[in-house]
């Protein structure tokens, strides 16, 4: 399943009271390439906010066809399976002055603009109520009201959504990333440590990683500049740092997605179209969901993931928010929709928006990704060294006959070699989990670690077998 990832593009900013600076903004150098493929282990285009079983977008436009083989090179475009497709388009954001829009670029002005006339029309409304009431015609009804107790007195539990609201939001963050072009957009992030971690999607950060700008800016409106320290494109997970990081930062409680149970309680914080403190509410909807992500610009490379599910309204500019659960503990970065179509505000190429299928990183493989980064800076994947379809309809996941550019589909000596499978096998379990497509292969194996050992089932000639299979690792997106 393919889908779109949510960063939300930024357009002028609507006239809006300037937000405090704590630090000035850094100069800008040049952006990078993506990253590499986690099963051919090698560098090859893809489609960005998507899902194998569910094709999802992180606000561009999702891939169409299912991709080739998987070979040597990063996993090509991931294959759209029937739910599949996305949209991009653009949002605002309060204090983010972008540069005059260049012809051609992504649209994001006419949300601003709605947005603005909403606000205009509100107002006038308003001013007309007040004129009628002020102005009276002497036919005074003598009607009484009695007013509710002060709202002072009103307070909320803990483990209701706003208590839960009340104690996130000063620990979530809007982060708005600009690339040497000018061009950026909207996204979410969370305090992940004391020592200013903020922890969030690749795809939001990705245009501001080579000499960009990048700021966070926190639900007080205090505004700080930040770095990206490591980001992981294939699992599409990215650590950025404040740069005078304030203190008394107060980390999200990270909670155990494993245990997590369809039909558990959510709660999604985030700026959908550039909307900060954004508080949405929902359910799990369903676990394991594979989801191959792209941003839909044909030019990214696909991530992996084996999401949790959620009905929580997600939109553009939600990309690398908190997925909460009824404690108010993390349990998924919201990653990824499910769009309805390609189509969106404004016209063919207008960002869509939520239709009730999000999808999460779970917060367990987040965690390890992140203690990766921030470690060494660099992202470290689970490979079983076979190349593997990425087509549907095939029963699972299938090796292909030969690997990206002509190199052998079993890497000689690799897991997959010493556990005897060769090109043909088609792999339909890993562990007990089943096995529907290569994108789904990859999506499980990357929910473990390099060295951990996982029996795999697969048919040859009619007939099934089994392996277990040790498996290897991969440095790096490139």
């Amino acid at each position: 399943m393919s889908t779109e990832n949510e960063g939300t593009e930024v357009p002028p900013a609507p006239s809006a009271p300037p937000v405090p600076v704590d630090a000035p903004a850094a100069p800008a150098p040049a952006p990078q390439g993506a990253g590499p493929d986690p099963v051919s282990q090698e560098p090859r285009p893809a489609e960005h906010h998507g899902a194998p079983a569910a094709a999802a977008s992180s606000m561009g436009t999702a891939p169409g066809a299912a991709g080739p083989a998987h070979g040597g090179d990063w996993p090509p475009p991931p294959a759209m399976p029937a739910y599949a497709s996305g949209g991009g388009g653009g949002g605002w954001g309060a204090s983010y002055q972008q540069p005059a829009p260049k012809p051609g670029g992504r649209r994001g002005g006419l949300v601003a603009g709605i947005i603005a006339a909403a606000l205009v029309a509100g107002a006038v409304g308003g001013g007309v109520g007040y004129w009628a009431a002020e102005r009276g015609d002497g036919s005074s009804t003598g009607s009484t009201t009695v007013s509710a107790s002060n709202p002072a007195d009103l307070k909320r539990d803990k483990g209701t959504v706003a208590g839960i609201a009340a104690k996130a939001l000063p620990s979530t963050v809007t982060i708005e990333a600009e690339g040497n072009s000018g061009e950026g957009g909207t996204g979410t992030g969370f305090v992940y440590d004391t020592q200013g971690h903020i922890l969030t999607n690749n795809h939001v950060v990705a245009e501001a990683a080579d000499g960009g700008k990048l700021s966070a800016t926190f639900s007080n409106g205090k505004k700080y500049d930040a770095e990206v320290i490591g980001k992981a494109q294939g699992y599409d997970v990215a650590v950025i740092k404040l740069k005078n990081a304030p203190d008394g930062l107060k980390p999200l409680t990270l909670g155990n997605s494993d245990q997590v149970a369809v039909g558990d309680s959510t709660i999604a914080i985030g700026a959908p179209f550039g909307l900060s403190n954004t508080v949405t509410t929902g359910i799990v909807s369903a676990k394991d969901r594979p989801v191959a992500s792209s941003d839909g610009s044909g030019t990214s490379k696909a991530s992996y993931m084996s999401a949790l599910q959620t009905d929580a309204s997600i939109n553009p500019g939600n990309s690398g928010g908190p997925l909460l659960d009824g404690n108010g503990n993390v349990i998924g970065i919201n990653s990824a929709i499910q769009s309805a179509s390609s189509g969106g505000m404004g016209g063919g190429s207008g960002q869509s928006g939520s239709i009730g299928l999000g999808f999460a990183i779970p917060i367990n493989q987040a965690k390890m990704v992140a203690q990766q980064l921030i470690k060494t800076g660099q992202p470290v994947y689970p490979v079983i060294g076979a190349s593997v379809s990425l087509e549907e309809g095939t029963g699972g996941a299938k090796i292909t006959e030969q690997g990206a550019g002509g190199s052998a589909a079993v890497t000689a000596n690799g897991p997959a070699d010493k556990a005897g499978l060769k090109p043909g096998d088609v792999i339909t379990k890993l562990d007990e989990q089943p096995i529907d497509s290569g994108p789904t292969l990859i999506g499980q194996i990357w929910t473990h670690k390099p060295g951990d050992s996982v029996k795999l089932t697969y048919t040859r000639d009619g007939k099934e077998h089994t392996a277990d299979v040790t498996l290897g690792e991969r440095k790096g997106d490139s």
